[in-house]
């Protein structure tokens, strides 16, 4: 269940971040002024974010310590049929191999309710911060004249090059984490990576 914060969310949910297109308000006169955002990886790097996914995992370690014990048992009585299965009875050995069976099935259908669970939570409670992050997002966009904002976090983007001086998300990630008054999560302080610089594909080979 422990797994990177920033991966997961990008996998949760996509967003095409277009200030423009939500906002009908006449553009300002002169060229456009466009900025790029790694939108999933500013929701997860908020102190809200990670506080959030800590107590997530930490809600669902009870039933992982439970899905644990099943596995050492099937594990355990698998190998005791190797070890004894030749001087058990082919009844007992029959018997012995249905009941590792149903504990497997059981263990299976047991682990993909949890991580069902699991990925439905996580799913709502990005949902419900990104709508937050988004309209920090919207207010920065227009504060600092931004017409265009991009999401280079996206698997299938536009974006071919862009300078760092265009890429927003720590900015947007520190603007967050001053609205929302959350402190930052001791133990991620320190082990959070940076946010990644824009994306820059290389050309198709012809």
């Amino acid at each position: 269940m422990k797994r990177s914060l920033a991966l997961i969310l990008t996998l949760a949910s996509g967003l095409a971040l277009n200030v423009a297109a939500q906002t009908p308000a006449a553009a300002p006169a002169g060229p456009a002024k466009i900025a790029v955002i790694a939108f999933q990886v500013a929701v997860a790097q908020t102190n809200e974010g990670q506080r959030d996914f800590a107590d997530l995992q930490k809600k669902y370690e009870p039933k992982q310590a439970q899905l644990k014990t099943q596995s050492d048992e099937v594990d355990n009585l698998k190998k005791q049929l190797q070890t004894q299965g030749e001087t058990l009875s082919e009844t007992e050995r029959a018997s012995r191999t249905r009941t590792i069976e149903e504990k497997q099935k059981l263990l299976q259908r047991s682990a993909e309710d949890v991580q069902n669970d699991f990925q439905q939570e996580l799913q709502d409670m990005y949902n419900g911060l990104a709508s937050k992050v988004y309209d920090v997002l919207e207010s920065y966009a227009k504060e600092h004249g931004f017409t265009l904002v991009l999401d280079v976090a996206q698997q299938q983007n536009p974006v071919l090059y862009a300078s760092d001086s265009t890429n927003i998300t720590k900015p947007i990630v520190d603007a967050y984490n001053v609205k929302s008054n959350v402190p930052a999560p001791p133990a991620a302080a320190a082990g959070e990576p940076d946010a990644p610089a824009p994306a820059r594909k290389a050309p198709a080979a012809h």
